[in-house]
C-alpha cells in the first residue's frame, strides 16, 4: 500500500493511489534524519525523534554537517563526498552522546544528501557476519530447490527465522498486478494467507515503483506517531523533499489502517526484482509491534537478491527448454510447408503440431476466402466474423492475443466455450488472412484475501478510515476466460508468421519471374506469328495471280483434268491466304491496346447484321434481337465479335429449312450476359472445349468453309474486356454462343 503524511476520512481507494508517498514530510520515531545541501554541506531540513538529542547538541538546522551532533559525522566526510547519485552507504555505528550509539546510513539523491541515524535494538547482531551461518544454510537449500515455489518456500523460512516475525510469505504479481501468495512460513499468532489473491489496488503503481527503488521497508508499529520533517523559513516554499531512500520514512495512514484491519502490528517487505522488473515481495507480518535491526534487514535484503537471481535463472531455464520444444515443432511445420505447393494446406495436414506450437485447443487458417479449421473451434461463420473484427480493430498488429475475448469483443460470448482465448497472427498485408489459435473457457475458483470489490470507505466516528474490514478468504468464480498466453506462445506464433510471410514472398517472387517469362514468350510468339503471317501473304497472292494468268493464257491447251488441277491450286492458295489474314488478325488482337468508349451494342449488332446481307442473299432468315445495353468497350473489337458470331450463325443454318437467329441479353449479378442462338447444324457437346481454340474446327471444310480462328478471336477479345465465353449445342438442333461483359461504372442498377 502507498504512504502519505496525513489521515483524511474522505480518502477513497483512488485518492490513496495518488498520494505523494515519496514525500511524506515525516519519519517514523526511531532515530533522526538530516537533509543536507551537498554543495554547501549545510543541514537544510531535519527530523529528530528524541528531544534529548536536540537538547544535548542543539538544533541541526542551518549548521554545517561536520559540526552537527558534536561533529560525529566529520570522519565520514570523505565517504559522503564520494557517494554517486542514487547510491547508499553504511557509515557505521556512531556515538550520539546520552542517546547512545546509532546506526548511520547515507543516501545520495539527485539534489540532496540524506543522513539517517536509527537507535539500536537490544540483543541485535553485532555485524552481518553473525548472520552468515543462516545465510549459508539458505544458499545450500535454495540450490537444491527444484522449482520456483520451493525456492520461495526456502526463502520465507529463513527470513522469518532471522527477523522473528510471526508470518513471512512470498507474494507474486501477475500481469495485471494482482498478487498471489505462493509460499508461506508462520506460527499460530497469525492466520495463513497461502494461495490467497490480493487485488492490484492493494499496491498501486506508485507504490510498486517505490518498492523497486527501495528494496526494504519496515513499519515497526502501525500506531506510531510521525515525527515531522522541519525546515528553516527560507525553504518554506521549496518543493517537498523526496524521502524514497530513507528507511525511517513515514508511511501512509491508509496503509497503517490497512495493517490494523489485517491484525498486524508490524510489517517488513523485501522486493524481488527479476531482470529489472518487480516480480514480487517477501512480506513479513507480526501480531505486535516489532523493530528489525539494520544487520538483520541487510541479511534479509541479501536473501531477497539471491532469491531474485535464482528465480530468474530457473524461469529462464524453463523458458529455454520450452522454446527448444516449440522450435522443434516449428521445424516440422516448416518442413511440411517447404515441401508443399499449397503451404497453408500443409499446415492443416499436421494439426497436432500446429496446436502444440501454442498449446491451443483449436486453430483456424483463413486465407483468400478459404477457412480451414482444426481441433475445437467456433463455427466457420463465427471465425470469419472474428477475422472481420480483427481486421477492423487490430489490422495494423502482427499479433493479437487475449485470454478474455468476450470482454474485448462481446459477440464472442456466443462461442466462449471453445474460444475464450485467441492468439492471432496476420499472414498477409493485402488480404484478410489470419492464422488463429483458440483456447477453451476454463471455469475456476479464485480465492481472494477479502472481497476485491470493496473500496476504501470513510467510517463512523472512531473509525476514520477503512480500506478493508475483512481479510477472510473470498471465493470468486471466473468464467469466459482461458489459460493466459505466455510469452513463449506469442514468440512461437510470431516466428511462424515470419516463416509464412517469407514463403509467401518467395512464392510471389517465383510467380512474378514466371509471369515475366510468360509475358516475354507471348510477345515473342505474337511477333513471330505476325512476321510469318505478314511474309506469307505475298507468296499466296502470287500463287493465285500466276495460276489465274496461266489458266487464262493456256485455257485452250489444257484438258479438263489439268484445268481442275489449276482450279484446286487457286482455291487452296486463296484458302491459305484467308488463313494467313485471320492469323494476322488474331496476332494483332493480342498486341493492340483497348480503346474504350461507350457503345450501344444494339446499334452495333444491327449494323454488323446489315453488312452481312450478301452472305445469305437468296435465303430467308428470321431474326430476333432483344434490346441491348450501352457498355464501355472497344468498338472495333466488339464489332469483330458480332461479325464472327453472326456470320457463324448464318453459315451453320445454311441447310436449315426455316433458319432462326436470336440475339439475346440478360443481366446476371455484376455481369451483362449476351448470346447468339441459331437452329442450325449444332455440334457435338463432347467437343465443346475445342470450339474456342485456334484452328479448331468441328465440321469438315467441304461442308462449311472457315479457318477455325474466328471463335478464338472472340474469346481473346472478351477476355481482354474482363468477360467470359462459353457455348451450348446439340447436333442437328442448333447452338448458342454466350459472352459476358462487366457492368460499366455508373450503369443503371
Amino acid at each position: 500500500m502507498p504512504d502519505a503524511p496525513l489521515l483524511d476520512p474522505t480518502l477513497d481507494l483512488f485518492q490513496c493511489a495518488r498520494e505523494p508517498i515519496h514525500t511524506p514530510g515525516a519519519i517514523q520515531p526511531y532515530g533522526l534524519l538530516l537533509v543536507v545541501d551537498p554543495e554547501r554541506w549545510v543541514v537544510i531540513e531535519c527530523a529528530v525523534a528524541q528531544p534529548g538529542v536536540v537538547a544535548q547538541f542543539g538544533n541541526p538546522l542551518g549548521q554545517p554537517l561536520d559540526a552537527v551532533l558534536g561533529g560525529v559525522l566529520r570522519a565520514s566526510h570523505a565517504t559522503l563526498s564520494a557517494l554517486a547519485p542514487d547510491t547508499s552507504a553504511f557509515l557505521g555505528t556512531l556515538p550520539l552522546g546520552e542517546a547512545g550509539p546509532h546506526h548511520a546510513l547515507a543516501h545520495r539523491s539527485a539534489h540532496y544528501l540524506l543522513v539517517e541515524m536509527e537507535a539500536p535494538i537490544a540483543g541485535e547482531p553485532g555485524s552481518l557476519e553473525d548472520l552468515y551461518p543462516e545465510i549459508r544454510q539458505f544458499m545450500v537449500e535454495i540450490e537444491n530447490a527444484t522449482n520456483v515455489a520451493e525456492q520461495c518456500q526456502v526463502a520465507t523460512r529463513h527470513v522469518r527465522a532471522m527477523s522473528q516475525f510471526d508470518r513471512a510469505l512470498v507474494y507474486q504479481f501477475d500481469r495485471e498486478w494482482n498478487g498471489t501468495v505462493i509460499a508461506e512460513d508462520l506460527n499460530e499468532a497469525l492466520a495463513s494467507y497461502m494461495d490467497l489473491r490480493f487485488p492490484e489496488s492493494d499496491i498501486p503503481a506508485q507504490a510498486r515503483a517505490l518498492y523497486q527503488r527501495n528494496r526494504v521497508r519496515l513499519i515497526a508499529d502501525c500506531d506510531y506517531t510521525p515525527v515531522p520533517l522541519l525546515r528553516d523559513g527560507a525553504r518554506a516554499d521549496a518543493p517537498p523533499t523526496d524521502l524514497s531512500a530513507s528507511m525511517l520514512r513515514s508511511v501512509s495512514p491508509v496503509h497503517l489502517q490497512y495493517m490494523r484491519n489485517m491484525g498486524t502490528g508490524a510489517s517488513m517487505s523485501v522486493s524481488l526484482i527479476r531482470e529489472g522488473q518487480l516480480w514480487g515481495l517477501i512480506s513479513c507480518h507480526n501480531r505486535v509491534p516489532r523493530r528489525v535491526a539494520y544487520h538483520v534487514r541487510t541479511a534479509c535484503e541479501f536473501i531477497g537478491q539471491i532469491l531474485s537471481l535464482q528465480i530468474a535463472l530457473k524461469e529462464r531455464a524453463l523458458a529455454v527448454e520450452e522454446r527448444v520444444a516449440r522450435r522443434a515443432i516449428q521445424v516440422r511445420l516448416l518442413a511440411r510447408m517447404a515441401g508443399d505447393e499449397d503451404f497453408m494446406a500443409a499446415l492443416g495436414r499436421d494439426p497436432g503440431s500446429l496446436l502444440a506450437l501454442t498449446q491451443a485447443g483449436g486453430a483456424a487458417i483463413v486465407h483468400r476466402g478459404a477457412c480451414i479449421m482444426l481441433g475445437e473451434c467456433p463455427q466457420q461463420s463465427q471465425v470469419l466474423a472474428l477475422v472481420h473484427w480483427l481486421t477492423a480493430q487490430h489490422g495494423d498488429q502482427d499479433v493479437f492475443w487475449t485470454e478474455k475475448l468476450p470482454a474485448v469483443w462481446p459477440q464472442a460470448e456466443a462461442f466462449c466455450g471453445p474460444a475464450s482465448g485467441v492468439l492471432a497472427i496476420s499472414i498477409s498485408q493485402l488480404h484478410d488472412s489470419f492464422l488463429l489459435w483458440f483456447r477453451p473457457e476454463v471455469v475456476r475458483t479464485v480465492r481472494w484475501g477479502g472481497d476485491p470489490r470493496h473500496k476504501l470507505q470513510a467510517g463512523d466516528a472512531g473509525q476514520a478510515l477503512s480500506p478493508r474490514m475483512s481479510f477472510e478468504a473470498w471465493k470468486q468464480t471466473v468464467r469466459q476466460q482461458s489459460l493466459p498466453w505466455q510469452e513463449v506462445d506469442r514468440d512461437a506464433a510470431l516466428e511462424l508468421r515470419t516463416a509464412i510471410v517469407d514463403i509467401v514472398l518467395r512464392k510471389a517472387e517465383e510467380m512474378a519471374e514466371l509471369n515475366e517469362q510468360l509475358v516475354r514468350s507471348n510477345k515473342e510468339l505474337e511477333a513471330f506469328s505476325y512476321s510469318v503471317s505478314h511474309d506469307l501473304r505475298a507468296p499466296f497472292r502470287h500463287i493465285v495471280g500466276y495460276s489465274e494468268l496461266l489458266g487464262a493464257s493456256a485455257a485452250e491447251r489444257l484438258d479438263d483434268t489439268e484445268r481442275r488441277f489449276l482450279a484446286t491450286i487457286v482455291e487452296s492458295a486463296k484458302s491459305a491466304g484467308t488463313l494467313v489474314d485471320d492469323l494476322l488478325s488474331f496476332s494483332q488482337m493480342g498486341r493492340s491496346t483497348l480503346g474504350l468508349a461507350s457503345v450501344d451494342l444494339g446499334v452495333l449488332a444491327e449494323d454488323v447484321r446489315s453488312k452481312l446481307d450478301m452472305e445469305y442473299a437468296g435465303r430467308s432468315i428470321q431474326w430476333r434481337m432483344a434490346p441491348l445495353p450501352r457498355v464501355e468497350v472497344d468498338p472495333a473489337m466488339l464489332r469483330l465479335v458480332w461479325q464472327n458470331l453472326l456470320s457463324n450463325a448464318i453459315k451453320f443454318t445454311r441447310h436449315t429449312p426455316e433458319p432462326l437467329i436470336e440475339i439475346g441479353y440478360a443481366r446476371v449479378g455484376d455481369e451483362n450476359v449476351f448470346h447468339v442462338k441459331d437452329n442450325g447444324c449444332g455440334f457435338d457437346p463432347r467437343y465443346v472445349d475445342k470450339l474456342f481454340g485456334v484452328f479448331q474446327r468441328l465440321h469438315h471444310a467441304d461442308e462449311y468453309e472457315g479457318t477455325g480462328i474466328g471463335l478464338a478471336n472472340v474469346r481473346r477479345i472478351i477476355d481482354r474486356h474482363g468477360g467470359r465465353t462459353w457455348a451450348e449445342g446439340e447436333l442437328g438442333k442448333g447452338a448458342t454462343f454466350y459472352f459476358t461483359l462487366p457492368l460499366s461504372p455508373g450503369a443503371d442498377q
